[in-house]
């Protein structure tokens, strides 16, 4: 099995999908690694490491598609590379379907095997393949956000964590997974006031136990939801169902309520936004916009930021997925591998998860029905 490694083309996303080391031990098993040439720059790798690695070098992102029977990306791919889509390729990276409909057609019409990092599932519900992306989003959340509180980003002027005689800011997170609990952690470091609100009362023991009380939980609901928007200094949306559309827990009254100034930074924006009057996905060259007097962060591709340290992450949990694909095939691996079979969204033109087909408003077939 030929894998392909073609430059991201997404804006200002660095990030890449293997490192040199993940290339050499796919190489080790025998299997032909094409690489598009400055593929791994933005993230710090050189082309020459991907050659000593054992790759194949191409100039141009056709080559990379047309040699591959297996695409390894970071990001969904965009409309300008639906061209390279072929029946059976099978196309590994995130792809969020339930914010991008259009894709989810692409996909389906050219028959693509379509295995999305994000739906892949652990026994336990968590997200092995999402979980470095979120704590990488869930840090950087709070980060950005103190970056935005600054007067001259047009911000309220406030510090994140006061200084002695002045209370510091109030940090308002929703969900407690693991984007909450990075941004708890980060918030609870610059001595900022922390809330997480938790529609899970076993979550919540959770986070009181770890933090030892230094935070505050809430049980998630629209009531304490809008009592709490209206004390932030800084909100931070981080809510997430596998496969399907974030739920949209902060409506536009409730910004409405808002500090003039406050912040609000939506985690969920690649899964369509869990605040209302985040109507738009920006970028890390214009990251925000104001609305009702409250600076709004929308970036969908947060860790891209720090590219160095979310490939490295990335390539961390993907290496094992890729290294059954290759080694055992597609479906004697998914026979095989029950998390992996979780993150198949497309195959032979169906969709095969039941939250994205809901999301996208298209038929779910069942993937045992298409062997």
């Amino acid at each position: 099995m030929a894998i392909g490694l073609p430059k991201e083309v997404k804006k200002q996303e660095y990030r890449v999908a293997l490192t040199p080391a993940g290339c050499e031990m796919i190489s080790r098993q025998g299997q032909k690694v094409v690489v598009q040439r400055g593929a791994g720059e933005g993230s710090g790798f050189t082309d020459d490491e991907y050659v000593a690695a054992g790759a194949k070098l191409v100039d141009e992102a056709a080559e990379v598609w047309a040699e591959a029977d297996m695409i390894v990306k970071v990001k969904e791919p965009l409309p300008e590379e639906f061209v390279y889509f072929r029946e059976g390729q099978i196309l590994f990276t995130y792809l969020h379907l339930a914010a991008a409909p259009e894709l989810a057609r692409a996909l389906m019409d050219n028959k693509v095997t379509a295995i999305a990092y994000e739906t892949i599932q652990a026994p336990n519900g968590s997200l092995p393949l999402l979980t470095p992306m979120s704590e990488v989003a869930g840090r950087m959340s709070v980060q950005e956000g103190a970056k935005y509180l600054e007067a001259f980003q047009g911000g309220r002027g406030v510090l994140l964590g006061g200084v002695p005689g002045v209370p510091p800011a109030e940090v308002i997170i929703i969900g407690g997974g693991i984007v909450g609990t990075n941004a708890a952690k980060m918030a609870l470091g610059l001595g900022a006031e922390v809330v997480v609100l938790e529609k899970s009362a076993d979550r919540m023991r959770y986070l009181d136990d770890v933090f030892q009380g230094r935070l505050r939980t809430l049980m998630s609901n629209p009531y304490n939801i809008a009592n709490a928007v209206r004390k932030a200094d800084l909100l931070i949306g981080a809510v997430l169902v596998p496969g399907a559309r974030a739920p949209r827990l902060v409506t536009e009254e409730m910004v409405k309520t808002m500090k003039k100034g406050a912040v609000i930074v939506d985690v969920a924006v690649d899964q369509g936004g869990s605040i209302e009057t985040i109507d738009r996905a920006t970028t890390h060259e214009d990251p925000v916009y104001e609305k009702f007097g409250v600076i709004h962060y929308a970036v969908a591709n947060m860790p891209g930021a720090v590219p160095r340290t979310s490939t490295l992450a990335l390539t961390n949990v993907t290496i094992d997925f890729i290294l059954q694909l290759v080694s055992k095939g597609f479906q004697a691996t998914v026979n095989s591998n029950s998390m992996l079979a979780l993150g198949i969204n497309v195959y032979r033109g169906a969709i095969t998860h039941p939250q994205v087909a809901e999301a996208v408003g298209l038929p779910y077939t069942p993937l045992e029905s298409l062997w």
